[in-house]
Order: C-alpha cells, then structure tokens, then sequence
C-alpha cells in the first residue's frame, strides 16, 4: 500500500522544477508516491516533467489538457492518489532532505485527522521562519478549539496546504478538496472547511518545506483580475461559517479577516492593473455590504483607525450598476 501521495502542480516552472523535482527524490521512499500535475505548461516543464517520469522513483504524471488553477490541479492530484497520508508542495518550492519520513512518522504517532508544520519562507537569498500560530505542539486537539480568538492569528489564517498532512479519511469525509477554479485564495475556505469539520489535529515542530517568495510568474506578483478571487473565496468561508452550529461565536473571526484581507490588497492597490484595481474597489464594497453588518461593526470597531477608516470609506462607497463578485 502507498503511504504517502505528494500531490505537486506545476505551471510554467521550468527555472525552479529541477530543485523541486531534486528534493522530491532525496525524500523518495518506495511506499511514496509522488503526483506531478502538469496544468498546461507552455514551457519546457512538460519536457522536465517527463524525464521526471522516468527517473523520479514512485512518480506519476497527469497532464491538464486546460489551464486550471491550483485548486484545480490539486483536486486532479487528491483524486489520483492512492496513498494513506495525502500531502502538498508547490512546483517552485522545495524540500529538505527527509523531510516527508519524519512528517508521516509524526503524523501516524499522534493518530490524528492532519498535522500542521512549520516552514522556511525564502525570499531571494533571504531566509524566515514562519511558525503553525499555535502554541501547544505535539498535542492532539479539536481542530475548532483552534480558529479563534478573532483578534488575533490562528490555524486557520496560516493556510498553507503544503505545511502539513491529512489522512485519506478526509478525503473519503469530502473535506480535503478544494473549490474547483479558484484561482488565488483556494486554501482559504479548505482551512476553515477542516478547522470547523475534522474531528483532530495538532500542530508539530517540523520544518523542512522551503516556500520561494517573490516568483515573478506567482499570483501573489502579478495584478491582474486572478487575484479577485479571493472576494469568492471569502464569501465562501462567510456563507459556511454562517450556516455552522457555533455561527455566532465563528463569524466574527470570518468577517475580520475578510475585512482584513481587502483592507490589505486596499493598501497595496498600486500593484494591480488600473481596470482591475477599480474592479477591486467595487466589488469590496459589495462585499462588505454582503457580510452581516451587526458583525461587520463589530469587526470595524475592533480594528486600528487606519484599516477601520479605510474600510468604512469604501462601504459607503456607492455600487455602480452590474457589479457583483
């Protein structure tokens, strides 16, 4: 049986591939296997991958006829693995050595639904430490006793789906996929999705996930409409969140950090294409309007001036006609 799916996208990647691919084989194992989903590479990453095929042990590769997004091709990875253990890594990031027998040793000891790890954030030559935002380590937990308080950072605002493990029983729950097409922001709702519906997890002092920042090619640099995705992404983790059984107590973080975000791509709007930075404006407002607005006070309320002032410019903000997220 396979213990270990590594479920790997790859979009247009061919400066960093061969790292990701070199790390991934000094962490092959003969019960891993390792899932390479090409999302319509116009590069040469389908010419890496192939060679990858051949010589990576334990690798397969699936190739997207159409460009998908992440949480598309994650989805495509979740559905072909075959493993007990399901974990994540992007096709520009990299690991360190044994890295992935050491997270499925900690993982199978605390018998938990998934683990949540530290990482290496990598920026150019810069290196940084980013730490699971929850102190008890090593501890088997409810993964709800783990999303609030609302003011401050939580598991559920560190949603990396690569700084960890998740066994096949959430795959077989329906909790382990993404929504389909998003294109940035897709491991938002899912973090909440397994905070608020797994039943355990804990979070371990591992680190071996290297995270390279400042890709040109990353959503994360680019402006354009794609990163408007994260207004749907929001909306769903408000809409769920609204329909749990402890709603009351949840939607105050959901709505905080949603405020939060826009406020954030707010400050840093000079970043986005003209068109797409007043489409950015407008549907925030709409959002905002969206949110349950007893809630959305609240929020504002608790907030620093200058996010709360910014943020309430922009409700009042009239909606022009058609505009929706």
């Amino acid at each position: 049986m396979v213990k270990l799916s590594v479920i790997v996208p790859f979009y247009n990647v061919q400066q960093y591939a061969p790292d990701t691919l070199k790390s991934l084989r000094a962490n092959a194992r003969e019960d891993f296997e390792f899932i390479l989903v090409d999302d319509c590479s116009r590069d040469e990453t389908p010419d890496i991958l192939a060679r990858a095929e051949r010589e990576l042990p334990g690798a397969v590769v699936v190739r997207h006829e159409k460009n998908g997004g992440l949480a598309t091709a994650r989805n495509t990875g979740i559905d072909t693995a075959r493993g007990e253990y399901l974990t994540f890594l992007d096709g520009d990031d990299w690991l360190a050595p044994g890295y992935y027998p050491k997270l499925v040793a900690a993982i199978e000891e605390l018998g938990c639904d998934f683990v949540r790890t530290d990482h290496v954030q990598c920026t150019g030559r810069a290196r940084a430490i980013h730490r699971v935002p929850h102190g008890r380590r090593g501890v088997v937990m409810n993964p709800r006793d783990a999303i609030l308080p609302a003011d401050r950072s939580t598991s559920v605002d560190y949603a990396y789906a690569w700084a960890g493990a998740y066994h096949r029983r959430l795959v077989d729950r329906g909790l382990l996929h993404f929504t389909d097409g998003l294109r940035t922001a897709e491991d938002r709702p899912w973090i909440w999705k397994l905070h608020r519906e797994a039943e355990s997890f804990a979070a371990v002092s591992l680190m071996g996930v290297y995270y390279r920042r400042g890709v040109a090619s990353s959503l994360t640099q680019i402006g354009d409409v794609r990163q408007l995705d994260f207004i749907r992404a929001f909306d769903q983790v408000v809409a769920e969140t609204a329909g749990d059984r402890d709603a009351d107590d949840l939607l105050p973080k959901a709505v905080r950090t949603y405020c939060a975000i826009i406020s954030h791509h707010l400050g840093s709007i000079e970043r986005f294409e003209p068109p797409v930075a007043r489409k950015l404006k407008s549907m925030s407002a709409v959002a905002l309007r969206r949110m349950p607005q007893d809630v959305l006070d609240d929020a504002l309320d608790s907030m620093d001036i200058e996010r709360a002032s910014r943020l309430r410019r922009l409700r009042r903000r009239p909606a022009p006609a058609g505009v929706a997220a």
